[in-house]
């Protein structure tokens, strides 16, 4: 799975399979005994395997779920494997707003969806008006946006065992005098300054607690640098580890872990992470 995740840190999958289309994921899904976990991913982005692996099944959507289309009144048909700066750049071209947001997120709609992932002020599900999902026999089925409780960085399904197929989103027309493709260069512009793009991370390791920044937490607890074999606190962006090329899944969990430690014995916060950890140890 390292080569399957931001970080490049993971161990194998029992099984890993790249669908072709959603015939292809239904054919798949009737392989799968009922007693095997099943693990979907996108860009890897939000994700940590450990350095043991994966049991079950891992289905990758990204570059299989691509489709994005413009519809009446502002919706946008987008599938779960488009990548979301793709999402940003698409519905500037189209004129709409609001979806400039999607150009910070470093995955796919998929996992957006998940997390409700959101940026630069921006949340995912603020957006959404329905949902395509599948279960785990194949069965397809639309669910409206009411059917979710959602919250920050957080999303409870109705059911547990249905994955993201697509989703209709809706952004408001921008104005005559709006420039869209503005705003996203100017957020890519601070992204690049404030964040450490091009190196192997996960994005925002911690949700911020309410009233405070991860971030200024962890710089105030003088953990920028800190350091776990090849696990480090970036020294542009605390809320951001990196993996330096050398990294196992068990130095960068090991790290998130003593960061944790540390930021709540300085000042009463249990930072909660999140990024996705799964797997087994080595």
């Amino acid at each position: 799975m390292a080569r399957h995740t931001s970080w490049h840190v993971g161990g194998p999958a029992d099984l890993y399979f790249e669908p072709r289309d959603r015939s292809d994921i239904a054919a798949f899904l009737a392989t799968v005994p009922a007693s095997a976990p099943l693990h979907w991913v996108g860009l890897g982005s939000n994700l940590l395997v450990r350095d043991g692996g994966i049991r079950g099944a891992v289905i990758a959507l990204h570059g299989a779920l691509s489709t994005l289309e413009r519809r009446a009144d502002g919706e946008v048909w987008c599938e779960a494997g488009v990548p979301c700066a793709r999402i940003a750049r698409q519905c500037a071209r189209w004129g709409l707003r609001d979806a400039h947001f999607f150009a910070g997120i470093p995955g796919t709609l998929g996992g957006a969806l998940a997390m409700n992932a959101g940026a630069f002020g921006g949340e995912t599900w603020r957006h959404v008006r329905s949902v395509e999902v599948i279960d785990r026999r194949g069965h397809v089925r639309t669910r409206e946006a009411c059917e979710y409780r959602t919250a920050y960085r957080h999303v409870d399904p109705p059911v547990a065992d249905e994955a993201y197929l697509a989703a209709t989103l809706h952004f408001a027309q921008r104005a005559a005098d709006e420039t869209v493709q503005e705003d996203i260069r100017d957020l890519l512009v601070r992204r690049r300054e404030s964040q450490p793009i091009g190196e192997w991370s996960c994005g925002s390791v911690f949700t911020n607690p309410p009233g405070e920044h991860a971030a200024k937490l962890i710089d105030r607890a003088g953990l920028k640098g800190l350091r776990i074999g090849g696990a480090c606190v970036s020294e542009k962006h605390a809320n951001f580890i990196l993996n330096d090329g050398a990294a196992s899944a068990a130095d960068l969990e090991r790290l998130i872990a003593t960061v944790q430690e540390t930021v709540e014995r300085r000042f009463g916060i249990r930072l909660v992470p999140e990024v996705r950890v799964i797997g087994e140890a080595a």
